[in-house]
């Protein structure tokens, strides 16, 4: 059992009509003048972004608006924002939308405040001081960013993807109301699901097995991820699931079920390389490298597996045969990806095969020309990488 602390400051505001208190927070965490960020058509069309505009003008708040942020959030609107901000005089950001909008938020949050191009935290070559304060009105369950430290961004120049951690960055308030997710589409709906659910197995598979209630905490919340998923696509207004799903997504990704133990992420930064060169939805990019990078690593901890295999997926523990319970756990997993709509194989993810050239621009990217390791259950080399997008190839 590590040591650990666990921090988590973002206040939230949940439920039906919660937008409703916007202007009331933004005051009370010190905003005067604020960048309402989002992303495309449906801030427009559901009213949203015109209800928090006028909320904010009611509420005395001046504000400029800045949308066009995609999945996979560029640079290049990050660095729109920030000449918008320091020409605005900004000093608060809000970011009305899903994970991609809050990543943006964040990044353009970094760069008003930094001399040098925002790009160098991502690249590693500097550690944020300070920045502005970011908050979010969350539309699409799925990144946990807007109870997180994280961001992820990706550079149009190489189609290179690469994520920044820095507590500053956590949300100072975050307003969920399920009712705002009643239109998201079934794919969308599948892919955060997708998404939330691997930011507790990224922590779940570790070599760390004595932090009983943060497994128990990660269980719970996998089990129920998937029951609300199917119900929600049946009905996509059941306000109950809905919510299930909001509050998952923020609990996978808060720190709480990563509590006293070491966590993983390999299968997250051999997905961004694909969705960094292919542009693909983040959380069908996870389900299509999971399995193969399950199969690969099995054996590094193989009771967590057969665990997984039994306590979240239902199989029958076959006590002769761990290895074959595991492997049963595994399938299992892809037939629940299958039954949302995910893809299992990289080809069904992009529609066509991938070349052995593509895969190793790939590895060559993620290890960093080969300089950098990425995973902890089993440290993954660039030929490691090689051999698992080879697995998921199809």
């Amino acid at each position: 059992m590590k040591d650990f602390v666990y921090y988590a400051p973002t206040e939230v505001v949940f439920g039906k009509q919660s937008e409703e208190q916007v202007a009331a927070l933004v005051k009370k965490y010190g905003g005067k003048k604020v960048l309402v960020h989002y992303g495309g058509k449906s801030a427009l069309k559901s009213g949203l972004l015109e209800k928090i505009c006028h909320l904010l003008q009611e509420g005395g708040i001046e504000h400029v608006t800045l949308g066009g942020v995609v999945p996979n959030p560029r640079l290049s609107k990050v660095r729109e924002g920030i000449r918008l901000c320091r020409q605005e005089s900004v000093d608060f950001i809000l970011a009305v939308g899903g994970g991609s909008v809050i990543d943006s938020a964040k990044a353009i949050a970094y760069g008003v405040c930094y001399e040098g191009d925002v790009w160098d935290f991502y690249l590693g070559k500097a550690d944020a001081q300070q920045m502005l304060p970011v908050a979010s009105v969350l539309t699409i369950p799925a990144a946990g960013s807007e109870m997180s430290e994280a961001s992820v961004i990706t550079n149009e120049d190489g189609d290179v993807k690469l994520g920044y951690s820095n507590d500053l960055s956590r949300p100072k308030f975050a307003i969920m109301n399920p009712c705002r997710t009643f239109t998201l589409p079934p794919y969308q709906t599948a892919a955060g699901v997708t998404d939330m659910m691997m930011h507790t197995m990224e922590r779940y598979f570790t070599k760390d097995d004595d932090m009983d209630l943060t497994t128990d905490l990660a269980e719970a919340v996998l089990r129920r991820m998937k029951t609300a998923v199917f119900a929600v696509l049946k009905n996509p207004e059941d306000y109950r699931n809905r919510a299930q799903i909001m509050w998952g997504g923020s609990v996978a990704h808060n720190g709480l079920t990563g509590c006293g133990i070491s966590d993983d992420w390999a299968t997250h930064q051999l997905e961004h390389e694909l969705s960094g060169m292919f542009d693909v939805t983040h959380g069908a990019g996870l389900a299509a490298i999971w399995p193969s990078w399950a199969r690969y690593v099995l054996n590094e901890n193989l009771s967590r597996f057969v665990r997984f295999a039994v306590n979240v997926m239902d199989v029958p523990n076959d006590f002769t045969d761990p290895e074959g319970t595991a492997l049963k756990g595994i399938e299992a997993m892809e037939c629940f990806y299958h039954a949302i709509g995910m893809p299992i194989t990289i080809r069904e993810l992009i529609g066509r095969d991938i070349t052995d050239e593509e895969i190793h621009e790939m590895a060559r990217k993620c290890s960093k020309d080969h300089t950098a390791t990425c995973g902890c259950l089993k440290v993954l080399q660039a030929e490691d990488m090689e051999t698992i997008y080879k697995m998921a190839r199809g």
